[in-house]
């Protein structure tokens, strides 16, 4: 053992400590900024209504480094098949390109929604087998 690891401690928590995961999230930022530059993460939602105000589906994402981050999309069982997510998805887009943006990631389970993300111009560029086991995992990406 090095002399450096026999002077220090190392801690599994099963807990995430806010404290902790903010010293750590700085401490990574400090590192990538210099190369790479600030993020200038902006968050994003798209929200479709009914008449009565009923959530019926939305997005959750962010921008940064000139990509939009899809990472939650979901549409109501009953509007699947509608049109209801290329709309949500083309409004997240359009705002995405307002702000710079020239391309979109987001990832899907082979039981979500890979083909529809194909439908609209998504293109995998990765894949976890067995992730959950019996299932995969497709990373997708959009170029404007």
């Amino acid at each position: 053992m090095s002399k450096i690891l026999s002077k220090i401690q190392f801690e599994v928590k099963n807990e995430i400590d806010e404290s902790l995961a903010k010293a750590i999230f700085d401490g990574l930022i400090s590192y990538n900024e210099p190369h790479i530059g600030k993020s200038h993460k902006k968050d994003l939602m798209v929200v479709v209504r009914d008449d009565e105000g009923k959530v019926l589906g939305g997005i959750k994402a962010h921008t940064h480094w000139g990509w939009l981050y899809v990472s939650q999309l979901w549409v109501a069982e009953e509007m699947r098949g509608t049109g209801v997510g290329s709309k949500l998805m083309k409004l997240a887009e359009e705002e995405a390109k307002s702000r710079g943006c020239f391309a979109s990631y987001l990832d899907t389970f082979s039981f979500q929604a890979l083909e529809f993300y194909k439908k609209i111009g998504y293109e995998v560029f990765g894949e976890l087998k067995e992730f959950p086991k019996g299932h995969q995992r497709f990373f997708l990406k959009k170029m404007f």
